[in-house]
């Protein structure tokens, strides 16, 4: 790396305490010729990657959570709370995963109960799992648990805030292990997420719903987010259901009913959400308002949005591409990020210090949402769609982000999906870079098991 180098963000906005991030430049490791493998053993390689980044700092105690992404991608320890709920749910849904899940679980709890700060039930963007030198020279020595009792929040990258996707994920997590475990710890945390969400999320706005949450400096953001809203409808739909209380049915209509309110019919897709409660923002429209809205809602009148994005975000990424990272002879297909995404500058980096996108780079996680999306409609021709996004995924898996590390230590062969093919630009402030990551990995194995964490 040259110059002042800066780390990237996560598929969600950053709402720290104003500190830049965006993601160091891209690299795919060394090309190398394609080995047999067998769909059956992709699951496991992939379960062997989330155990990885789960043990990566094993004198730091047995409190932990699983680091997000490998070392390469110039985050460290960070685990973002989105990343290890996605890393609970797709333990819940493997052989042999209930106890990762559940120590996993646990962690959650316990950086609710010691928050630096607040007692409220938040959890934070992101934590830190283990020791690192920062940027600017300034050690973090710690693991997850600080040697003062708090969770480690990730403050060097002002991943301090707390948004209600990251939450309503979080407690969709913990409420899966309720369901699974019938341990009464698990719903008590999600309940007090749900709480926590109604206490600063809901708003009267004329769009009505509820908000995005708070930066580091516990201010409200004004932004209500479609994606967000869905998460809520999977979140309080679980809670009616584990606690027969009937506050959450009315808290799931109400966010269920902002959705429906970003439906465009004449073009079969959701737009992304409000700036301000009163206007739709019709630009950029994204993937995961199109999936993830299917899979919580199960709504035939809204399953349009899953053609949408099949047909209008496909990429199809060669090493023939302007900033294609693809090595020579490998090619990809599946969705990218979003509709700016399509439209990306090639000719500018992403941001200052980082690589050029490249418009066909394909967003493994998205291609992760569509596929266990299609499964789940059941139309004519869905599966086969499904087990080609899949198999692509799978390649990835195979060959992409050779040579990566957590922690220091080296992967167990092709085991983890990256984030994307080659550079992407979102089109939301931010990229996504052919890293193995915790998220992705997590969506292929709920597409790959056929798990819908968003239905209650």
């Amino acid at each position: 790396m040259t110059g002042r180098p800066r780390p990237p963000l996560s598929r969600r906005t950053l709402i720290g305490t104003g500190l830049g991030v965006v993601l160091t430049a891209a690299g795919t490791g060394t090309a190398r010729a394609a080995q047999p493998t067998s769909a059956a053993s992709a699951p496991r390689r992939a379960q062997a990657f989330l155990a990885a980044a789960m043990d990566a700092y094993p004198d730091y105690g047995t409190i932990r959570l699983t680091q997000s992404y490998t070392d390469q991608a110039g985050l460290f320890s960070t685990a973002f709370t989105y990343d290890n709920a996605l890393a609970i749910l797709a333990h819940l849904a493997c052989p042999a995963g209930e106890s990762r899940a559940v120590a996993l679980g646990d962690a959650l709890l316990y950086a609710q109960a010691h928050d630096p700060v607040y007692d409220d039930g938040r959890l934070r963007q992101a934590y830190n799992v283990g020791p690192y030198t920062f940027y600017d020279g300034s050690p973090q020595p710690d693991g997850f648990v600080k040697a003062d009792g708090t969770a480690n929040v990730g403050t060097q990258f002002g991943f301090t805030g707390t948004t209600v996707g990251d939450m309503a994920w979080a407690g969709i997590a913990l409420s899966a292990l309720a369901g699974r475990t019938g341990e009464r710890r698990f719903l008590t945390g999600a309940v007090r997420i749900g709480e926590w969400i109604e206490r600063v999320g809901r708003t009267d706005e004329p769009l009505g719903g509820y908000k995005f949450g708070v930066n580091g400096a516990d201010e409200k953001l004004p932004f209500t987010s479609t994606e967000h809203n869905t998460d809520l409808v999977g979140l309080f739909g679980r809670l009616a259901r584990l606690t027969g209380d009937k506050v959450w049915r009315e808290r799931r209509a109400r966010a269920r009913a902002f959705v429906e309110k970003m439906w465009e019919p004449s073009g079969g897709f959701f737009y992304t959400g409000s700036n301000d409660g009163v206007t739709i923002n019709k630009s950029p429209i994204p993937e995961d308002t199109q999936t993830w809205t299917h899979l919580a809602l199960a709504s035939p009148a809204h399953s349009r949005s899953l053609d949408w994005a099949a047909t209008e975000l496909a990429v199809l990424d060669t090493a023939d591409r302007p900033n294609s990272t693809v090595p020579s002879g490998q090619s990809y297909e599946g969705v990218t990020f979003s509709s700016a995404s399509l439209l990306a500058n090639e000719g500018a980096p992403i941001a200052d210090g980082q690589p050029r996108p490249d418009r066909n780079g394909v967003w493994f996680e998205g291609t992760a949402h569509l596929a266990l999306a299609l499964r789940d409609r059941g139309h004519s021709g869905d599966e086969k769609r499904a087990r080609r996004l899949l198999g692509s995924i799978e390649r990835a898996q195979d060959l992409l982000g050779d040579s990566q590390t957590v922690g220091g230590t080296a992967l167990p062969a092709r085991s983890g999906i990256a984030s994307a093919s080659s550079p992407l630009d979102t089109g939301f402030g931010f990229g996504y870079y052919p890293y193995r990551h915790t998220g992705a990995t997590a969506w292929y194995l709920l597409a790959a098991a056929r798990a819908n964490p968003l239905r209650a």
